[in-house]
């Protein structure tokens, strides 16, 4: 069988190995200059530093599946992701944790005190948050939620938070405890050569062709079947109205020594125009004693329009309402399976991504071994 596979982020490699490796003859393209997506990585010439080229990605996951996957294919080192906030004129740990409340309200409480103060801060008329200020208000009330959530959130959404789902302010659990490790899953790292070279050696195997500056618009050929994993409202030309994303701007500067002492600096602040700075040898702790120079982008959010990058679906109601359309669409085609966090309009960590590959792989060899039509969704969007 002859497929197209259409983006060489994880999804659209996982999937080319997979089917490859079941003897189908695999075409994969992408439209930018290299692989690896929005995980690129690549060396910055100046500096020598491993630069996350469109911003930060840290692996992190439950799953041995997974894990066990992306080492097989990578060298991971040992990451713990310790992102600080700027507030003002002061820096404080993120997650909000013991020591976030501590620092802030200039206390010395115990875990048990903190829960108590906390709670006596919340907003407990809110039984059921529906938006993302909801949410914030009744798990941290007023004082925490406009120093650390509201600035940043308005910034890297373009819109009031109180339009914006509660189940986005879910991902950040307040914490009792001193624990700063942004994430709490079981495996966590840095790919010592960068996450490029995992996709890259996840592509190099008999039967997969890759092509890239190579648009899918531009492709002449017959499959049996087409992987997408580009934007879901482009692969129908919008013909339902546009979906919304946002788009990520990044300003690079050149700093002699250590700028910032960590990986990310969140500015929550909403007079200040960018969301965080990222110093990208931080990322790579293992080498960044011997690097002189450091490299760091200033990280500005701003809606998608055409010709820009689209990073994060944003998901609010009209969005779903043609998601709906699209998906509808999408299921009456028989030739064309959707994946990845723009095929899908879904929010997507890599580890995710990567299951969710693995788990379409499945899907098609069911489908295609019985003679029966390949899903376009393995996993419902809606």
């Amino acid at each position: 069988m002859n497929v197209l596979i259409v983006g060489a982020g994880f999804s659209g490699a996982v999937i080319a190995r997979e089917l490859a490796a079941d003897g189908h003859q695999v075409l994969v393209i992408d439209e930018r200059a290299a692989t690896a997506g929005n995980c690129h990585t690549a060396r910055d010439p100046e500096t020598g530093v491993m630069v996350h080229t469109y911003g930060p990605h840290i692996f992190h996951t439950d799953s041995q599946r997974v894990w066990d996957y992306v080492n097989a294919f990578g060298v991971m080192m040992p990451f713990r992701n310790q992102v600080k906030a700027r507030v003002g004129n002061r820096v404080l740990s993120l997650p909000v944790n013991l020591h976030t409340i501590n620092q802030f309200f200039d206390t010395c409480l115990s875990p048990d005190e903190a829960r108590a103060f906390v709670t006596g801060l919340a907003d407990t008329s809110i039984t059921d948050p529906v938006t993302f200020e909801d949410q914030a208000l009744r798990f941290v009330g007023p004082d925490l939620y406009r120093a650390f959530f509201y600035g940043y959130t308005r910034k890297q959404w373009g819109v009031e938070p109180s339009a914006l789902p509660a189940s986005i302010l879910k991902r950040l659990p307040l914490r009792f405890n001193y624990d700063d490790n942004y994430f709490n899953h079981r495996f966590q790292g840095m790919p010592r050569d960068g996450y490029s070279a995992i996709i890259d050696a996840i592509l190099d195997a008999p039967g997969i062709t890759l092509r890239l500056n190579c648009r899918a618009e531009d492709v002449v050929g017959d499959f049996d079947h087409t992987i997408y994993s580009g934007p879901l409202d482009r692969y129908y030309g919008a013909c339902f109205g546009p979906l919304t994303y946002r788009t990520l701007t990044f300003e690079r500067f050149v700093h002699t020594g250590d700028f910032q002492g960590t990986a990310v600096m969140n500015y929550c602040d909403i007079d200040v125009p960018y969301t965080r700075i990222a110093e990208h040898k931080h990322f790579a702790p293992w080498e960044s004693a011997d690097l002189p120079l450091s490299v760091c982008f200033r990280e500005y959010s701003s809606a998608a329009g055409p010709g820009d990058i689209p990073f994060y679906p944003v998901r609010l109601v009209d969005d779903k309402r043609r998601l709906e359309h699209y998906v509808a669409r999408a299921k009456q085609d028989s030739g064309v399976t959707f994946v990845g966090r723009l095929g899908t309009y879904a929010y997507l960590d890599m580890d995710v991504t990567i299951l969710r590959a693995m788990e379409t792989v499945t899907a098609l060899r069911t489908a295609w071994a019985s003679g029966s039509r390949a899903p376009a969704f393995v996993h419902d969007p809606l």
